[in-house]
């Protein structure tokens, strides 16, 4: 079994909007808009990357509607 963490995709929706000025700030993934819902897309490199993400997202108190993880780079 390998130990190393896998790239995996995410799609990330949050209730509001939010400019794609911020895509610096979720470590440049792609930021887009939907309505009244924000999307947040784009490969993080492990977990910890992921639970980096959603600690700014509470730390905005804004709502996660949903969240999707895709199939790893190495798939």
């Amino acid at each position: 079994m390998d130990n190393q963490p896998q790239a995996y995709g995410y799609l990330i929706q949050i209730e509001g909007i939010l400019s794609s000025e911020w895509q610096d700030w979720f470590g440049g993934m792609q930021i887009s808009r939907q309505d009244d819902i924000t999307i947040i897309s784009g490969w993080l490199p492990d977990q910890t990357a992921l639970y980096g993400i959603l600690n700014r997202l509470a730390s905005l108190n804004l709502a996660l509607i949903s969240l999707q993880r895709s199939s790893s780079k190495e798939d």
